[in-house]
């Protein structure tokens, strides 16, 4: 990669060095920030009637994205209508991981305004000011709106946040486009990934759901189960209510634990199980000691925990990690009668994902309920039979999780990669134009 002739210091830690002819400043010198329109319920009105808001549902992967839209019916100023050359920012959120995801307003999406958790930054950076909003640099300083009780980006946060650039006009959009064509091919490998993940998924799933729904032995005799998405299951197997082979079924904390700096305690939620183990991020959250004992679950290790909120059905198992879990994390604690493992592949079985589509409730986010749960239909073979059909497929899926756990690898190195990319570039460490 090239570099700049001459490089001189930002006097910003997290810059650092910067080309001798770009700037350092904060982001009010350059731009304004605005939080959006606050409208009541008695505002919103059918779609395609009134004016769009867009909201934080409406960035996806760093995209506007049009699959659930408010329209409501107000006066809005102008300053309130969005720009060509505008970003949009999701400036407040329960999840600290959504604050500060951003999209560019094209043309074709100028003219509807945005809601008071989403904030525009109007700039004369334009497509610049987005790369930079998807930096290392803008992330280092995220620190500056996270707390304990909110996660959120006020006017005052973003006007002072530090930026660098160029401010030759011309130089701005070569590195913009030279951003937009090398994005757009990382992008393009990361979804060839996905789509790689997407085929190993279906593979896996349709072993467990032959096995775990008709069982490892093809001559035994059938009886029709009388759940019409399931079908026929062995005539030696029973139908039961997950509630009759469990200990306990509960959900996480339904308040904001008070968090600290860098413990060994987390604050974990649904989308912190991952194939079956729990996963900690960036933005994983620690608590203090006494606010783990207060809030702790008193759950068996190898406990099933299931995600109940947004996305439905991530998995993990407990393994004493010291976590708090939040009330998208739910735990079932089975009896004799059922093996952990076996419950961990129910729940990846086709009938099963029906029974939660079934059941979801939200306007907006999918929610699975204790009550579903509980009485949610299982599969119940002997004990014996379960622990064949685990040994089973442990060995049948070896393939197949090994692919999709190196698949994430990628995409995860691709996603890095992606951004420090972004990161290089803004802050001018390397030059991409001649």
């Amino acid at each position: 990669m090239k570099k700049y002739e001459k490089y001189k210091d930002s006097a910003i830690e997290w810059i650092g060095e910067i080309p001798e002819h770009w700037e350092s400043t904060k982001l009010k010198f350059v731009g304004e920030s605005l939080i959006g329109i606050i409208y009541s319920p008695d505002d919103v009105v059918t779609t395609g009637e009134g004016i769009l808001v867009l909201r934080s549902s409406n960035i996806q992967n760093g995209k506007l994205a049009f699959e659930d839209c408010v329209f409501v019916n107000k006066e809005v100023q102008e300053k309130y209508l969005t720009k060509e050359g505008d970003i949009l920012l999701c400036a407040r959120n329960g999840s600290a991981h959504l604050v500060g995801k951003a999209a560019y307003i094209d043309r074709q999406n100028e003219g509807v305004t945005f809601g008071a958790f989403m904030s525009i930054v109007r700039s004369e950076l334009e497509k610049y000011l987005f790369y930079f909003f998807n930096s290392q640099v803008f992330k280092a300083q995220t620190g500056l709106f996270s707390t304990s009780t909110i996660n959120q980006l006020t006017s005052s946060t973003l006007n002072n946040m530090f930026i660098s650039f160029p401010r030759d006009k011309q130089e701005q959009n070569a590195i913009a486009n030279y951003l937009d064509r090398k994005t757009a091919e990382i992008d393009e490998l990361i979804n060839d990934k996905k789509r790689l993940l997407e085929f190993y998924e279906e593979e896996k799933t349709a072993i467990i759901n032959q096995a775990v729904t008709k069982g490892i032995n093809p001559n035994v005799p059938m009886k029709d189960s009388g759940i019409e998405w399931l079908g026929e299951i062995p005539a030696n197997w029973s139908i039961t209510k997950l509630k009759y082979v469990t200990e306990k079924i509960g959900d996480g904390i339904h308040t904001t634990p008070k968090y600290v700096e860098n413990s060994e305690y987390k604050f974990i939620n649904g989308n912190n199980l991952v194939n079956g183990a729990v996963r900690y991020f960036d933005n994983t959250r620690s608590v203090s000691e006494d606010e783990y004992d207060c809030h702790k679950k008193d759950i068996k290790e190898g406990t099933v925990l299931i995600s109940i909120n947004g996305t439905i059905g991530n998995l993990a198992f407990y393994k004493n990690e010291k976590v708090i879990l939040g009330k998208s994390a739910a735990y079932i604690e089975t009896t004799t009668d059922l093996f952990n493992k076996f419950l961990f592949y129910i729940f990846q079985t086709h009938y099963v994902k029906t029974q939660f589509e079934l059941s979801y409730s939200g306007s907006t986010i999918n929610n699975l309920s204790l009550y579903t749960l509980n009485n949610l239909d299982i599969v119940l073979p002997s004990i014996e039979e379960q622990e064949s059909i685990i040994q089973k497929l442990e060995s049948d899926l070896k393939e197949y999780v090994s692919g999709i756990n190196r698949v994430l690898k990628l995409i995860d190195l691709l996603t890095e990669y992606r951004t420090t990319l972004i990161s290089e570039v803004v802050t001018g460490k390397i030059k991409v134009i001649e």
